[in-house]
C-alpha cells in the first residue's frame, strides 16, 4: 500500500528504528526491495535519483507507484538529491508526493531560498519535502580537518533553516559520504546529538555503505530514522552482470535475488521489520 514518507518516519521514530530508503532504477530493483520488504513485514521507501528519472522519466515513475499500490506492506515513492526546479515540478504532475529538494550545493541563503520556494510548491500538493543542510561529499580524500567540519551541519543554522523553510525531514551531514568510506569511519556523534536538539523533524543520513553497524544503530539511538541505501545494492547488481547467464530472464532473477538480500540486510540491521504489523494495528 502507498503511504507517505512522514508517515512512515512518523512510525520509525515512535518505534525507535529507522526506515530504508533504497534507490531503485528498473523492475529488478523494484522487485528486490518490495520483496525483502514483504518477507520482513517491514515498511521500505522506493527511492529515484534524478539521473535514474532522467533516464526512466514518467514510466519509472508509474512503475514505482503501481508497485506501491499492490504491495501488502507500506511503500512510500521519493524522489532523491533533486536540485532542479523542472524535474520536481515532472514529479509532482507523475504522482510523486515526497521529494528531496537539494540545495545543499548552494550557499546558506540561496539554500534556504530554494527549498522555502519548492517546499510551498510541494505543500500545495499534499506532498513532504526532505532537504539537505551542510555539504555530504563523495569522499573525505583530500580533506582538512577545518575543510570536513565546515561540511558538516551546523545545530544552530539547521533550527533557523527548518523553521524558515518548513521542511519535512532533514538530512544531515556529520562526517557521512556518498559512496563506499576507503579509512576508517568517523562520525561526529555530539554533532548529530546537538541537532536532534535543535529541531524537531525526523533527520535521516545518507551515505552509510561500509559503515560498521554498531555506528548505524548509535545514529539510530540518537534520532536518525531514514537511511538512504544505494552503492550496496548497485555493486550485488553489477556483480550479476559479470557472471556467465545464458537467458536475459535468468540474469535479471539473479540481480533481484541479489539485490533483495541486501536490503534485507539493511531492514534487520534498521530495526523495521515487524514495522509494517504495527503500522496495520
Amino acid at each position: 500500500m502507498q503511504v507517505s514518507s512522514a508517515e512512515l518516519l512518523a512510525a520509525a521514530r515512535s518505534y525507535q528504528c529507522a526506515v530504508g530508503a533504497f534507490n531503485i532504477y528498473n523492475l529488478e530493483g523494484v522487485k528486490a526491495v518490495i520483496g525483502a520488504a514483504e518477507a520482513l513485514h517491514s515498511p521500505v521507501v522506493l527511492q529515484i535519483h534524478p539521473a535514474a528519472l532522467t533516464f526512466g522519466e514518467r514510466p519509472l515513475i508509474a512503475l514505482c507507484l503501481a508497485a506501491a499500490d499492490q504491495a501488502t506492506v507500506p511503500v512510500s515513492i521519493h524522489l532523491d538529491h533533486c536540485s532542479s526546479a523542472d524535474a520536481i515540478s515532472l514529479a509532482l504532475e507523475a504522482g510523486m508526493r515526497s521529494i528531496m529538494v537539494d540545495g545543499s550545493q548552494l550557499d546558506y541563503e540561496a539554500n534556504r531560498s530554494f527549498t522555502s520556494e519548492q517546499t510551498a510548491q510541494i505543500h500545495t500538493r499534499g506532498g513532504v519535502v526532505e532537504a539537505e543542510l551542510g555539504r555530504i561529499s563523495g569522499s573525505e580524500d583530500g580533506l582538512s580537518v577545518p575543510e570536513r567540519e565546515a561540511r558538516m551541519t551546523d545545530p544552530i543554522l539547521a533550527a533557523d533553516y527548518v523553521a524558515q523553510t518548513g521542511v519535512d525531514m532533514l538530512a544531515v551531514c556529520i562526517g557521512n559520504v556518498h559512496g563506499r568510506y576507503r579509512g576508517e569511519v568517523q562520525f561526529d556523534f555530539g554533532r548529530l546529538a546537538a541537532i536532534r536538539k535543535s529541531v524537531s523533524i525526523p533527520l535521516v543520513l545518507h551515505g552509510t555503505s561500509g559503515v560498521p553497524n554498531e555506528l548505524v544503530r548509535r545514529c539510530i539511538d540518537l534520532g536518525v530514522c531514514k537511511f538512504n541505501v544505494n552503492t550496496e545494492l548497485r555493486e550485488a547488481y553489477m556483480n550479476v552482470l559479470r557472471q556467465t547467464h545464458h537467458d536475459l530472464i535468468d540474469v535479471m532473477t539473479a540481480a533481484v535475488a541479489a539485490m533483495q538480500a541486501v536490503v534485507s540486510e539493511k531492514l534487520r540491521l534498521f530495526n523495521s521489520v515487524g514495522l509494517a504489523d504495527a503500522l496495520s494495528k
